[in-house]
């Protein structure tokens, strides 16, 4: 195998897959095709938008593929009509059937958000700032037919700072992604076999996809809950929450001291410096927030609207 092409075919679909798409080919594989989600509406006029995925390989003049799943037989003809060694699957967003796993002659990597076995599933990166994990990582894994199981081959660990949200985390992960992915075509195109480590049978936890319902803030729960929510929900659905009887989308917050007696729920300071909140335990301190229909504004902005929440609560 030293010295030749390995013939990859690489299966993604949002920003987060874009730099391991790259990766195959600074790393000096040969990607005959790309899979990625058929086109779906997006914006304000729905009109059907591409994946970054797909624009990112007709940008570079790589063949597209968008089947809506792999149970057809012909589809899967198709794949194994591109002859690959190696399929390289990224949030693809398709589960695959083992007979698509079976094609590839060295079988498919996956890259993972996690690390596994914690946060199997769709929502790794938020649901490890929600659970207040400190650490997070990258897997390069052998896939199998479970969800997530397969032996891992290389990995990249980050910790997760107390600033970190769910939008940087991915732009971390995504770049140790794309590094652990072209590590491991290095290795394997040099001729090394790469040791399959498998994964712990203690210590598994599931990624639930999120649900924008979730982004609701309860101020009946103590507040470092609800600014890891915040964190973890910025850029996608964004935490939410009634605030002095107004709806506000709440982009950046964090946790101070609450006041004693304060009711949760209820504003007790508005200044320059945030809007806090009464929680169950603790305050939350609102630094950034969105009104319906408008643009993400600090707290400062916002309260130079509403004059008359600051003179209540002075």
């Amino acid at each position: 195998m030293a010295g030749q092409p390995l013939r990859v075919v690489f299966a993604g679909t949002p920003e987060f897959a874009v730099p391991c798409l790259e990766a195959c080919r600074i790393a000096g594989a040969e990607v005959v095709a790309v899979y990625t989600q058929p086109d779906r509406p997006a914006g304000r006029g729905r009109k059907l938008a591409a994946s970054p995925v797909k624009e990112a390989a007709l940008a570079a003049g790589i063949p597209v593929e968008q089947p809506e799943s792999f149970k057809a037989e012909a589809d899967r003809d198709r794949l194994a009509a591109h002859a690959p060694d190696l399929m390289v699957v990224v949030a693809y967003g398709l589960i695959l059937p083992r007979k698509v796993l079976a094609i590839p002659r060295l079988g498919c990597w996956n890259v993972h958000a996690s690390l596994l076995p914690r946060w199997r599933g769709a929502a790794p990166i938020q649901r490890a700032i929600l659970a207040g994990d400190t650490e997070s990582g990258v897997d390069l894994m052998q896939m199998e037919a479970g969800l997530d199981t397969g032996p891992v081959l290389v990995e990249r660990r980050t910790p997760i700072s107390a600033d970190d949200t769910g939008g940087s985390l991915h732009d971390r992960l995504s770049a140790l992604g794309a590094d652990a992915l072209a590590e491991g075509l290095r290795r394997i195109q040099a001729g090394e076999v790469l040791e399959p480590h498998t994964q712990a049978a203690e210590g598994v936890e599931y990624a639930h996809k999120l649900d924008k319902a979730e982004a609701r803030l309860d101020f009946s729960q103590p507040a470092t809950a609800l600014e890891r929510k915040v964190r973890a929900f910025n850029p996608w659905p964004v935490a939410e929450g009634d605030i002095a009887g107004e709806r506000l989308r709440v982009w950046a917050a964090h946790a101070i001291a609450g006041r004693p007696g304060a009711e949760p729920g209820t504003v007790f300071a508005a200044t320059r410096d945030g809007i806090d909140i009464a929680c169950a335990e603790g305050a939350l301190r609102l630094t950034a927030v969105q009104r319906a229909g408008g643009r993400r504004i600090g707290a400062a902005d916002y309260l130079n609207a509403r004059p008359e929440l600051k003179q209540a609560v002075s």
